[in-house]
């Protein structure tokens, strides 16, 4: 059964959340033709995800959908604003103080493979998490690495075999092995089933609806396909460029988008052919801009239908529009909710 199918009763205080989330790299050097360049990967991300909540995050290739995924983590160091986990401020800890915090939250890759080492054995890569952060015996440690094979849907005996002797879907099964050894509150799935076949991708859905009725899970499920999004999250965000544009219901953001920039996407979703007699097509002009040299104001503004002279100057912030719903635009293509 898909998140959608199922509501789910949600903690008034966040889980994880970010306000302001930064992460700006410098790239190139003085001695470049270019000089150096602030490339802003991520700028400025305000989110919230809830107990029990299935957070989807979607967005074209290069909008730093991967970047934000780290930083929320802390795989990696983050420039400016703040990010809460269980109430706790854990922007600037050290990986000294990370320890104790990094069983309860976790990653899954979206390379299988590369996320894996293929010298080593699949059962010892799963029983690395237990080694590092528990005490359990050999004996236990074991016990343990048979109970979540059988979780994920894999044999005791695969676990004696290397990466190159499973299939890509078995191989992400082992990710997700690992990413559930320590028993987390959060994972954060960065494009888990982009690298499957359709096939293995609903398998794989399925197997993440079936562990968060299990063990209580709470995830940010990040894609780039939003027919994926739609299927497993309870609510969703848009992603461009480095920022949030739109936050709302998944149900309500395919039903009714506010921002030309999420219509645009929807619209780009093969569609059965009995739909599309009712269906407009929104083509997005040129490519998205350079993060390293981004639009001035809004940055969606050159590629949108909508644009007006103050989009090009001054940058529309994440509003609320209604119950639930935000969105970055200064021309939103649903009007907002008297008082907000």
């Amino acid at each position: 059964m898909s998140a959608t199918q199922k509501p789910q009763v949600l903690a008034a205080t966040p889980l994880l959340e970010a306000r302001a989330l930064t992460k700006h790299y410098v790239v190139g050097s003085r001695l470049s033709r270019s000089g150096k360049k602030l490339v802003r990967a991520v700028d400025g991300v305000d989110l919230q995800l809830m107990t029990g909540e299935t957070f989807g995050l979607v967005g074209e290739s290069g909008c730093g959908k991967s970047t934000l995924a780290r930083c929320l983590v802390r795989l990696q160091s983050i420039t400016s604003g703040s990010l809460m986990f269980e109430g706790r401020d854990i922007t600037s800890l050290s990986t000294r103080a990370l320890r104790p915090l990094r069983p309860r939250l976790q990653m899954v890759f979206q390379d299988p493979y590369a996320s894996l080492n293929p010298r080593r054995r699949v059962g010892n890569l799963i029983a690395d998490p237990l080694r590092v952060h528990t005490r359990l015996s050999s004996v236990q440690i074991r016990a343990r690495v048979a109970e979540l094979a059988d979780l994920v849907g894999l044999s005791l005996e695969q676990m004696e075999r290397y990466p190159h002797e499973f299939s890509g879907g078995q191989r992400q099964r082992v990710g997700i092995a690992r990413a559930l050894a320590l028993s987390p509150r959060i994972i954060v799935a960065d494009e888990p089933v982009s690298a499957l076949d359709v096939s293995v991708q609903a398998q794989i859905i399925n197997l993440f609806a079936d562990l968060q009725e299990k063990l209580d899970l709470s995830y940010v499920f990040i894609a780039h396909d939003l027919s994926v999004i739609r299927q497993v999250s309870t609510r969703a965000a848009v992603m461009y460029l480095g920022a949030i544009v739109e936050i709302a219901p998944t149900a309500t953001l395919y039903a009714s988008p506010a921002h030309p920039y999420t219509r645009a996407l929807i619209s780009a979703v093969p569609a059965p052919s009995v739909n599309r007699a009712n269906r407009q097509r929104e083509i997005l002009e040129g490519d998205p801009p350079d993060p390293a040299s981004p639009p001035t104001g809004c940055r969606f503004h050159p590629r949108c239908f909508k644009a007006e002279a103050r989009c090009g100057s001054e940058r529309p912030l994440l509003r609320q529009i209604a119950p639930e719903r935000s969105v970055a635009c200064h021309f939103p293509l649903i009007e907002a909710a008297a008082g907000s």
